[in-house]
């Protein structure tokens, strides 16, 4: 028996994920299909010696009450039960360069975030409180930020340039690469990048920051359940091979790479958008839309180093810091030497379950080009499909993971003693496993010169499907779940969704 749906959402990235369940909530009968062994995209965790890695969510911003993440979270009645452990309030990042030993701090609150760095730039107090204000203004010009109000963008506001901005700012130096240090969690080539990227991105860590204790996919896990409470099917290793057409050029069904069909009203892609486009077929595409898209340059991917620790050997800290091979480095941080890498490295911790002041195993990442790894891109592996990439494959990453600790040890003398074994994913890793295109991070590089052109709107040209996830507008997780929110609005109504987020207020 064919089932047939009001709504199939393909691919369980947090946007689909969201999508599904605001729809199902809505009593629409709905079905997620996802091609890998674990649900949740960017959202999924593994475990290396009995202990949990997180493959992108490395920690959470806007969660405390009343703020938007906390809302949208209420509203899909997943707040109440996540694990949350909150960040060091005053300094959840710390931004260090070279050999100096500052470690400049990203503090929670608006006005501890101007506290603890005029500790380090008293004279530049000002300017930091109107980096506050300005970052706040941008961010309630964004449809649903606020989580009600406002439905289109504030066009002037797009084109605002991260660098100029910040070069507005302050004037010095050290204090303009200390507020971009957390440009990691964008991939931001900073030269270009619009303001708001940065601003929406920053805004919510400054407003509270807070750690998935298991990781991230207790998110996912948590949505999951949810959907299947309101009646939604969820299925794994469902890889769809094949959008199913019409004569009026509406999709009516999808078909798996398994051979089943599966036949609904509506459809949502939450999965990578030139993954889309394929499965819709160049021929149904608009010229000047398949070529504006073939365009944009995926933002980088990166190399990660996940090393576990030996029992109480190695202090915890509850932060994460960014460091740079200097302050200048900060502002193409993306574009690096190979023979220097990694010039920069994102570095958290993991407190162990039962001497919390110790650590029990660190993450550090830094960007990595997919050319890097382009000599092995046919090959393929995951859990639900393993296959070897073979032994030159191993010692890159091997070699890869010894720069990495070398680096490491710069900042951390005595590491080396503490690790009991080390593990690495690659830009491979990432593609495989989140189905980004050359394993970008973040969807797609924006430019504030051309802010539109990298937009794409949720409803597509064919009337019953519909795009979500990061490389529909804005990554992360905040910005992820509200694009799932506007998605949703394109099908239910505008009116529909604000009048159930009103709710949450």
């Amino acid at each position: 028996m064919k089932k047939h749906y009001d709504i199939l959402v393909i691919g369980s990235g947090l946007g689909g994920l969201v999508s599904a369940l605001i729809l199902a909530k809505e009593g629409l009968k709905v079905c997620v299909l996802e091609k890998n062994n674990q649900y949740g995209g960017n959202l999924q965790t593994f475990s290396r010696d009995k202990l949990i890695f997180d493959t992108g969510v490395h920690y959470l911003g806007g969660l405390s009450k009343g703020q938007n993440l906390n809302r949208f979270f209420s509203y899909l009645e997943i707040m109440d039960e996540l694990e949350l452990q909150k960040m060091d309030e005053d300094g959840y990042d710390r931004i260090s360069f070279g050999d100096n030993t500052i470690e400049y701090p990203h503090a929670q609150g608006y006005q501890n975030f101007v506290e603890q760095l005029s500790v380090h730039f008293p004279e530049e107090k000002e300017n930091l409180e109107s980096y506050c204000e300005e970052i706040q203004y941008v961010c309630s010009q964004f449809p649903r930020y606020n989580v009600v109000g406002k439905d289109n963008y504030n066009e002037e506001i797009l084109h605002l340039n991260t660098k100029r901005f910040i070069e507005s700012v302050t004037q010095n130096k050290t204090l303009q690469s200390v507020l971009l240090g957390s440009n990691f969690l964008y991939a931001g080539d900073s030269e270009n990048v619009p303001f708001y990227v940065h601003a929406l991105t920053v805004n919510s860590y400054i407003q509270s920051a807070y750690k998935c204790v298991k990781g991230g996919s207790q998110i996912s896990k948590l949505l999951i359940r949810k959907l299947r409470q309101y009646g939604a099917d969820v299925h794994k290793h469902s890889e769809v091979s094949e959008f199913v057409f019409n004569e009026n050029n509406t999709v009516t069904s999808v078909k798996t790479v398994t051979g089943k069909e599966y036949t609904a009203k509506r459809f949502i892609s939450n999965i990578e958008i030139r993954s889309t486009m394929k499965l819709i077929g160049e021929e149904r595409l608009k010229k000047s839309f398949l070529n504006r898209v073939l365009s944009w340059q995926p933002v980088s991917s990166c190399f990660s180093v996940y090393i576990i620790l030996k029992p109480q050997c190695f202090p915890n800290f509850n932060y994460n810091l960014y460091h740079y091979s200097s302050e200048e480095q900060v502002w193409n941080a993306s574009r690096y030497q190979k023979e220097a890498w990694p010039e920069t490295y994102m570095l958290s911790s993991t407190p162990s379950k039962h001497h919390p002041e110790f650590a029990e195993s660190l993450t550090a990442i830094s960007y990595m080009d997919f050319d890097e790894v382009k000599k092995w891109e046919s090959t393929f592996n995951t859990v639900a499909e393993e296959h070897e990439r073979g032994e030159q494959y191993d010692r890159f990453k091997l070699q890869k993971a010894e720069k990495m600790i070398e680096a490491l040890e710069k900042k951390i003398p005595d590491l080396r003693h503490a690790i009991k074994s080390v593990y690495t994913s690659s830009p491979l890793s990432y593609r495989d496993y989140i189905g980004s295109f050359d394993g970008n991070m973040y969807g797609y590089m924006k430019n504030s010169d051309n802010p539109l052109k990298t937009m794409v709107s949720p409803r597509t040209k064919i009337d019953n499907l519909f795009l979500t996830g990061q490389s529909v507008n804005m990554h992360g997780i905040l910005g992820v779940t509200i694009g799932a929110f506007n998605t949703c609005a394109e099908i239910l109504g505008k009116e529909t969704i604000d009048k159930r987020l009103e709710q949450m207020i």
